[in-house]
């Protein structure tokens, strides 16, 4: 529970420093004295969104911290969780936001995210402020009502947790689907393309060797002719000697003289190995004039083979063979990966059968725990309601099933309500009045505040619409909230409640040095007196008012 609140530099409060007790407590004041800004310092400590504004002029920043009993709340698997040191005995909570709408957060005086404590802190502490009643109109908190009483709370994070695997393998598979359907439509000129290029079969570097292959076809008489001259020049003829001759005979007449001249064995030998380069050169060019030969036969079908691969080029916008080959394979795996896509869609319906299966065996057991918790809260919700002076009133919590699966389920709850006899329930947000819908969300609160144990509840003037008798009745129900060890915050104006408070905190503004400050201290017995009389006759405290407040008090 919360034990010590902290408060420095939020709007109108510039420090505030108290210790709060155990059992039903109530803050009074009057109409813009700050218990809303209280309030508004404890939403940040809950990870309410941070605003620069909230801090009081002149100041670099403020803080807000909290000091809470933790012991007996289950909390330290979570702290554990979070990495976070566990000591039930003193949790500390803390807020810190700069002028320039920086946060920090800490816990136990270690930084943590927002989120962390925001988490945290929803363990610890709920605020019901004058506008929840307006969540009686959600079917979602209804369900939620339910699921809290019925206490199966891990089964629906596993149905959830399902549910969400259900919901992106639908997904997938429409995905799946819709490019499967869009690379069909494509299948058959994808085939086609493929097979052309697999029939013309495109080899690495074959544009270049058609083309040379071309040339050489197209000037064949022109080369074997040339071919045959220089073989003329090599070998010589009738009239003349050949250059092989030529040189074959120098190096003879060297080697007659080198006997008596060494100084021409050097250039003996590099002329012998002239004249064996050339001998090899004329070889050559003799194997190559026999090799060309005119064939028409075949220089059309390497013309044809070119053209063929220019127009491939072409038509795919490429450059060589080596691309086409490329732009082959990618059609390749673009055909292949139609067969993997229909083996993936296979996969996804298997898997959205196997998770549709298991998700309707978990929200039948869903079912099965909100249709006795819907028992239950009714008639629970029914007793308080008698107790806060309706004995006709009528609720009921209506649980009908969707033919499909849902985010929690297939249940859809709708609370009914009538507040007489002469009228058959309805659904509550549609009949109830605000003083109406205040004692159901109080019966409620009481309902499931013990189910979930949460340590502190704040309740905002949850009396709206009340007077009398009903207020002293939801008192005595915030009272017996805290029978098991609860901590109960109550603001109000009705002195009926405030009459029942354990702890009464007074909430109250003052001028100094010329700024409108917020104050809160506690009550004692006698300041109890004069402040219930005030809440009774108004702004003149007579002593009839004041008797009145000591019978509230004795009443409590």
């Amino acid at each position: 529970m919360l034990t010590h609140l902290t408060i420095n530099n939020y709007v109108l409060i510039e420090e505030l420093d108290i210790d709060l007790q155990p059992g039903f407590s109530v803050m009074t004041g009057e109409t813009g004295a700050g218990k809303s800004i209280i309030l508004g310092a404890l939403g940040l400590l809950m990870g309410q969104r941070a605003d620069s504004a909230s801090i009081m002029p002149g100041a670099a920043k403020c803080t807000v911290e909290g000091i809470f009993g933790i012991e007996g709340y289950g909390m330290q698997t979570l702290f554990e969780e979070n990495g976070l040191d566990y000591e039930p005995a003193e949790c500390i909570l803390r807020r810190e936001v700069t002028a320039a709408g920086k946060s920090r957060a800490f816990v136990n005086d270690s930084p943590v995210s927002v989120a962390t404590l925001r988490q945290i802190a929803l363990r610890l502490l709920d605020i019901h402020s004058q506008h929840s009643n307006l969540l009686l109109e959600n079917p979602t908190f209804q369900l939620g009502i339910l699921d809290t009483v019925a206490a199966h709370l891990d089964l629906l994070h596993q149905y959830r947790d399902c549910y969400a695997r259900l919901t992106q393998a639908r997904r997938q598979l429409r995905q799946a689907e819709e490019d499967l359907a869009k690379r069909q439509g494509d299948e058959d000129y994808l085939r086609f393309q493929l097979d052309q290029l697999d029939e013309f079969s495109p080899q690495p570097g074959e544009d270049e060797e058609l083309h040379q292959q071309q040339s050489a076809l197209s000037h064949a008489e022109e080369i074997k002719m040339t071919l045959s001259a220089i073989s003329e020049l090599f070998e010589g003829d009738d009239d003349r000697a050949g250059v092989t001759d030529s040189l074959r005979h120098a190096c003879q007449q060297m080697q007659q003289i080198a006997r008596v001249y060494p100084a021409i064995e050097d250039y003996l030998e590099r002329l012998e190995s002239v004249s064996i380069e050339v001998r090899d050169i004329a070889d050559d060019l003799n194997s190559q004039a026999e090799d060309v030969e005119y064939n028409p036969q075949r220089l059309q079908q390497v013309t044809e083979r070119l053209d063929k691969l220019y127009a491939l080029e072409q038509k795919h916008h490429v450059n060589s063979a080596e691309e086409l080959i490329s732009i082959a394979d990618d059609i390749r795996s673009q055909l292949d990966s139609l067969t993997d896509s229909a083996d993936n869609i296979q996969a996804l319906q298997q898997q959205i059968a196997v998770e549709t299966e298991q998700a309707t065996k978990l929200a039948e057991k869903l079912s099965v725990g909100r249709l006795k918790a819907a028992r239950q809260v009714e008639k629970l919700v029914g007793e308080a309601l008698k107790a806060m002076d309706m004995p006709a009133a009528r609720f009921s919590a209506s649980v009908t099933k969707s033919d499909e699966l849902l985010p929690m389920g297939t249940d859809l709850v709708t609370f009914l309500f009538s507040a007489n006899k002469s009228m058959e329930p309805r659904p509550l947000a549609d009949v109830a009045s605000g003083g109406e819908m205040s004692r159901v969300m109080l019966a409620l609160k009481a309902l499931t505040s013990r189910q979930m144990h949460l340590p502190t509840i704040i309740f905002d003037e949850i009396d709206t619409g009340v007077s009398g008798k009903v207020a002293s009745s939801m008192a005595q129900i915030m009272q017996q909230m805290c029978s098991s060890g609860g901590q109960v915050f109550a603001i109000t104006h009705l002195p009926q409640i405030a009459a029942k408070g354990r702890t009464h905190y007074f909430v109250y503004k003052e001028e100094e040095a010329g700024r409108t400050l917020t104050h809160i201290r506690k009550l004692d017995q006698e300041q109890r007196i004069t402040e219930l009389a005030h809440m009774l006759s108004g702004s003149t405290v007579t002593e009839a008012a004041r008797e009145n407040a000591r019978q509230l008090l004795r009443e409590e």
